[in-house]
């Protein structure tokens, strides 16, 4: 059955996500705050900045105007970066006129709180304006989804119905969907893996090979695990695709922004300019941030974390990172008792 579909967000990954939809015969309209990337949506079609040479769907409409694009909407994705959903979960609260199915494919953690996306929702969104929270992750570039490459995706949620219509909602021959009611592990995979894709970038800046990347990837993935459990999510959701499938792919291509700006780390660029080379948001950069006080505050030992926050936020050169890493005390891979 078609549904009325708001996405907010006109970035690469609303835009290739509105493109699956209008696929699947949903009324569709993307909402974003820039006029000039509406209109270019609404008149040629394209959203060269974020997906250049890919052609939208002449049936795909766009809105500056947030109460246009959830006028009669039965769902609402959100598409923002994560420093950006409390304000417009705020502001969605205050439009809507009817429950909604709340979906969101953001990955990150809020600064200062360490909150998870769909907590923020829960705190700005009253449950009688939603009929469901849903996380909405795994292992996908927008310009892969855009081109119609095949795709799997998981979507989470303690209500499993919600879960399952937008499963329903999304699939199709390219686009795949699981459900899973393990939102916790979903949504802290989806934010952490960014913070292992950032040191991948840096390793493959610095010029090391498949060995150290094999290294980075296992060893980042218990670190995730480590502070997943401490969250109560179940360990078996980070073997999924919210976990060493997001971190495979975001950990090893290109397309990924995170990785492209850990090999500007790298090569020795500062984190200003390689924040300004980017043109984006790169959600690993506050990623680390939140989970190395998080790490911290729990007495969780994220040994790969704390090293990239130490780049990040105290100037410590890479190469000196990754030495510090390597030198640290040998220990058991399987050690026994607590999270270390």
């Amino acid at each position: 059955m078609s549904k009325k579909v708001a996405v907010l967000g006109a970035g690469s990954w609303g835009t290739a996500l509105s493109m699956v939809l209008d696929d699947n015969g949903h009324e569709t309209i993307v909402w974003g705050r820039n006029a000039d990337q509406v209109e270019e949506i609404n008149s040629f079609h394209t959203n060269r900045h974020y997906l250049p040479e890919v052609a939208l769907p002449k049936s795909l409409r766009a809105t500056d105007r947030l109460e246009e694009a959830l006028d009669g909407a039965e769902v609402v994705l959100l598409v923002v970066p994560t420093k950006a959903i409390r304000q417009l979960s705020r502001q969605i609260a205050a439009l809507l006129k009817e429950p909604v199915l709340i979906v969101h494919a953001s990955k990150g953690l809020e600064q200062q709180t360490h909150k998870r996306i769909s907590v923020i929702i829960e705190e700005e969104i009253a449950q009688e304006k939603r009929t469901g929270i849903v996380a909405l992750s795994g292992p996908s570039h927008a310009e892969e989804v855009a081109a119609k490459d095949l795709t799997t995706l998981t979507a989470a949620s303690e209500n499993e119905e919600a879960a399952k219509t937008v499963q329903t909602l999304f699939m199709n021959d390219y686009f795949r969907v699981y459900t899973n009611q393990d939102i916790v592990g979903v949504e802290l995979g989806a934010a952490l893996k960014n913070i292992i894709a950032l040191g991948a970038g840096a390793l493959n800046g610095l010029g090391y090979g498949d060995n150290a990347k094999a290294a980075l990837l296992t060893r980042g993935l218990t670190e995730i695990t480590r502070l997943g459990i401490a969250f109560d999510a179940d360990p078996l959701t980070f073997l999924g695709l919210s976990g060493v499938g997001d971190l495979v792919v975001t950990c090893t291509s290109v397309h990924s922004r995170n990785w492209r700006a850990g090999k500007l780390l790298g090569q020795g660029l500062p984190l200003e300019e390689v924040l300004a080379k980017m043109g984006m948001i790169v959600e690993g950069v506050s990623t680390t941030k939140a989970a190395y006080e998080l790490a911290t505050e729990k007495g969780i030992d994220m040994p790969i974390t704390e090293a990239i926050y130490r780049v990040l936020y105290e100037d410590e050169k890479v190469k000196d990172a990754v030495s510090i890493l390597m030198l640290r005390e040998g220990k058991s891979e399987k050690p026994t008792g607590g999270h270390k």
